[in-house]
């Protein structure tokens, strides 16, 4: 009998771990996004890293603390004695995207260090959510006398009066003022862990388009595709980067997916010539 198993490929298990929506593991999925850029990285060893910390912070607390303390210690021992924060020195550097390097280097963007945070309050029976702010990622936290909304990237509590501040700006960009405008509350909601990672997957796919690194590109298509398998843009996407590698027949397949299933998209006729160029260079 031939006992032999093959090891699943790194989008093959990123593909288990998010193919439900029950009990999604948020932790673990993020952390595999790095094996594309880290083939050689032992998940396993990220996770017990952040089981370590979350237990020194236990060691921090009596078992009876209330929500405020637990809340308080948090803050203390991630963004001052651990120094979290953001990198401010190199946004855009996909390291600050790939978890065990915003463990490493202690510098990531806001939903890193969001996903991170989270792990730790959730740790410690904290009610914290992430909250997909208009060109922030926020976390939000719910308290016996409130809630209270952190930035990630520093640790500091927003009122509503800054936050109402910072969303002016995209509220403008988009139309929402005068009798088109909406409350704060909107923007505020609880994202979804699956949100949380395609936000996180969508940052690398801008660093990496913007750079015109279609292999890297393509790499986190893929994983946007397995975690959104109805997001019929992120296949058209990925085609036009595959397209870009000179790999047209895969590009063709994927672009045709998603002419067949995008009806109403005001690029089909862009998308149709498209394939009509690959398919006029594979003959």
């Amino acid at each position: 009998m031939d006992l032999r198993f093959t090891a699943p490929t790194p989008l093959e298990y990123f593909a288990a771990l998010v193919q439900s929506d029950d009990e999604f593991p948020l932790l673990e999925a993020t952390v595999s996004v790095a094996q594309d850029e880290y083939p050689d990285l032992d998940i396993q060893q990220v996770l017990g890293d952040v089981d370590q910390l979350l237990a020194r912070l236990r060691r921090r607390l009596p078992a009876d603390a209330p929500a405020l303390q637990r809340l308080r210690v948090l803050n203390q021992f991630f963004f001052h004695d651990l120094a979290f924060g953001g990198n401010v020195n190199d946004f855009y550097d996909p390291d600050n995207s790939y978890l065990n390097a915003v463990l490493r280097t202690r510098r990531g963007i806001p939903i890193s260090l969001a996903v991170l945070w989270m792990e730790l309050a959730q740790g410690l029976s904290l009610h914290a959510r992430g909250i997909s702010f208009p060109g922030h990622f926020m976390v939000k936290i719910n308290l016996p006398k409130g809630q209270v909304v952190l930035d990630p990237f520093n640790g500091h509590s927003l009122s509503r009066e800054e936050l109402s501040e910072r969303l002016e700006p995209y509220k403008r960009r988009s139309g929402l003022v005068e009798d088109f405008d909406v409350p704060l509350g909107l923007f505020l909601q609880a994202a979804t862990p699956r949100e949380i990672l395609a936000r996180m997957l969508r940052n690398l796919k801008e660093i990496h388009r913007s750079q015109q690194d279609w292999a890297r590109l393509v790499a986190v298509q893929n994983r946007l595709v397995a975690l959104l398998p109805k997001a019929w843009a992120e296949q058209r996407d990925r085609g036009l980067a595959l397209a870009e590698q000179g790999r047209g027949a895969e590009a063709v397949v994927d672009l045709e997916a998603y002419l067949a299933h995008a009806e109403d998209a005001l690029d089909i006729d862009l998308v149709e010539e498209r394939v009509l160029q690959l398919r006029r260079a594979l003959n």
